[in-house]
């Protein structure tokens, strides 16, 4: 009988696993770029610039709340979606693993947001608020890495570059090998595959810094 017992909570916990997932995912569709752009009756961000729905390319159009709006809105669905799991999973069967998986399903509904025909952003502001909630002094040292790079260069690509190469280390130097090491690494592998064109344009010397508004 205990048997039975232990292994319906442990399908419950699987099932309750997924639900989570799916739940993330449809979080981090949730696109604030183009959200926030038609409340503020701004172009598409999706139709000038880098053509990313994100924070920097908002702010391209000159309008710095509708950027910063942008920023909080992605870094706070990766901060709920993680939270979250981390506070009311355990109630329901989801361990270590199953947080793991809602930091990465997240990032994934960011990147191809099924509400918005699977075109989503780069991901740095949701990851950002993923590893805030991981771990406080996780997302403070990758946010500080950022703005150093941001700082002393003018490029956000290339920031979000290196914090992303950063991010896994700094994570390894406070915990150990697990489940959200390698959410992390995969996060930080697919932000930078899906900075290609800006790695091209950084080594071309044609990428954007930030700040510059876009091209009428």
């Amino acid at each position: 009988m205990q048997r039975i017992h232990a292994r319906a909570a442990e399908e419950g916990g699987k099932m309750n696993t997924v639900l989570f997932a799916v739940g993330a995912y449809l979080i981090g569709s949730i696109s604030f770029a183009v959200v926030v752009s038609k409340l503020f009756r701004l172009d598409d961000p999706r139709s000038y610039g880098s053509k990313n729905p994100g924070a920097t390319n908002v702010l391209r159009t000159g309008n710095k709340k509708a950027a910063i709006l942008t920023l909080l809105g992605d870094g706070a669905k990766g901060f709920v979606a993680v939270w979250l799991a981390q506070h009311f999973g355990p109630a329901y069967g989801i361990g270590e693993t199953g947080v793991a998986l809602a930091a990465i399903a997240v990032f994934l509904g960011h990147l191809w947001p099924v509400f918005f025909r699977f075109v989503g952003g780069k991901g740095v502001a949701t990851a950002l608020g993923i590893l805030l909630a991981v771990n406080g002094w996780l997302g403070l040292a990758t946010l500080a890495t950022w703005l150093i790079i941001a700082y002393a260069f003018r490029y956000s690509s290339l920031a979000a570059l290196i914090a992303a190469v950063f991010a896994p280390f700094f994570y390894l130097l406070m915990f150990e090998v697990d489940a959200m090491l390698l959410a992390i690494t995969a996060m930080s592998v697919l932000l930078i595959a899906r900075h290609r064109k800006n790695i091209a344009n950084l080594l071309s010397g044609k990428e954007t810094r930030i700040g510059s508004k876009k091209k009428s």
